[in-house]
């Protein structure tokens, strides 16, 4: 057991943390003040520098490599902000994986490039004005017609919504009850029938583009399907990773936080020496230390446990510890920030409110802490809980 990282991968961290150091902060801050996703030359020299393609195939354009070093960039980008690690999020965790592992050898050849590069994005649409949790409530349809599916639903709260090129669209092909109908099928922006929402105006996640979508007798073919009828228990095993990556974007608020309050507290003075020789200030960034550190710690050990998995994913157990954990701290850990920095910590040029706001949509989004917690209780008592009865 060996909790150093490897040379290879101190490097890949250090190059990921100066590009994001160096070229995102002052973006970052204009895309919070004024709302907008990264930008496509952005994303593009994200592609150019290997950022979108860590763990994706080298046939394809990665860079080969596994899911820690995948979450170390990550996370080197959401200590700049959310909204700029999104594309990275989605890419390495998110729904592009979920084409990776399922979609055709066609669909690969054809979307996973366009990522890869930072040409195109991918999001997923699950949830339903009645299917959130329960997501086996979605009532979304494909219909098969000759060689082509046509699908018509409502989607809810699509992060990427409007913006993003692609849509690993969770829905269902048969009647049959439960999740045994539901499976997943690639929507494109710009097809007939496509109509998206307003931007949704949230509390946090600004640069991240959320809307509602309506699908109306909207035609693709049969080859979009990315894994049909029945393939509902094969989606969710694919969100181990996705769980990883929340729980990722999650540490990156807690560690900036950390990171901002320890260098503010070394700085201000007040009854003539640095705050930081008060012990309660002490005390509060060695709080926050020992929560960054531990979630860091889950996260790393369901990312670097999953090569002896036998699909290669982080099982639900310790990605659900993960994300839970992470998910709770980081809502303390940037509060506890802004106390330590008074008025500035509440100020918006500090960023410190910023983040304390992002800080709440990770528990919200890609599963709630409840549920992760019901997750874990069932797997350290072997069965599932049926929450209909």
């Amino acid at each position: 057991m060996d909790f150093n990282l490897t040379e290879a991968q101190r490097e890949l961290q250090e190059t990921a943390r100066r590009f994001a150091q160096k070229e995102l902060p002052a973006l970052a801050r204009d895309m919070e003040a004024k709302d907008y996703p990264v930008p496509h030359d952005m994303l593009r020299t994200y592609g150019e520098m290997g950022f979108l393609g860590v763990n994706l195939p080298v046939e394809y354009g990665g860079l080969g490599l596994g899911h820690l070093e995948a979450l170390i960039v990550l996370e080197e980008f959401a200590k700049i902000s959310n909204a700029v690690a999104f594309p990275v999020f989605e890419a390495l965790a998110g729904p592009v994986r979920t084409i990776e592992r399922f979609g055709s050898p066609e669909m690969k050849a054809r979307i996973l490039p366009q990522v890869i590069r930072g040409e195109k994005i991918v999001a997923v649409s699950m949830s339903e004005p009645d299917a959130g949790t329960a997501l086996t409530d979605l009532k979304t349809r494909a219909v098969r017609d000759g060689n082509a599916y046509v699908v018509n639903g409502y989607k809810r709260w699509t992060s990427g919504g409007g913006h993003s090129d692609y849509y690993v669209t969770y829905c269902r092909f048969t009647d049959e009850p439960g999740a045994k109908g539901i499976g997943a099928i690639l929507l494109e922006r710009d097809a007939p029938g496509m109509q998206f929402g307003k931007r949704e105006q949230l509390m946090g996640f600004r640069g991240i583009a959320t809307a509602d979508f309506a699908i109306e007798d909207v035609r693709v073919p049969a080859e979009n399907v990315i894994i049909g009828a029945g393939g509902f228990a094969k989606l969710m095993s694919a969100f181990g990773l996705e769980r990883c990556g929340n729980a990722t974007q999650s540490l990156g608020v807690a560690a900036a936080a950390l990171e901002a309050a320890t260098a503010y507290v070394q700085e201000r003075v007040a009854f003539g020496k640095p705050i930081i020789e008060f012990q309660a200030v002490q005390l509060k960034i060695a709080e926050m230390a020992m929560k960054v550190e531990a979630a860091r710690l889950l996260i790393h050990r369901a990312a670097a446990n999953a090569a002896a998995q036998p699909d290669g994913l982080p099982t639900v157990y310790e990605s659900s510890l993960a994300k839970c954990f992470a998910n709770e701290i980081v809502r303390e850990v940037a509060a506890m920030g802004m106390q330590v920095m008074g008025g500035y910590g509440y100020h918006k040029d500090y960023g410190m409110e910023q983040r304390l706001r992002d800080a709440y949509a990770w528990g919200i989004a890609g599963g709630s802490i409840d549920v992760q917690k019901t997750n874990i209780a069932a797997a350290l008592v072997g069965r599932r809980f049926d929450q209909r009865r």
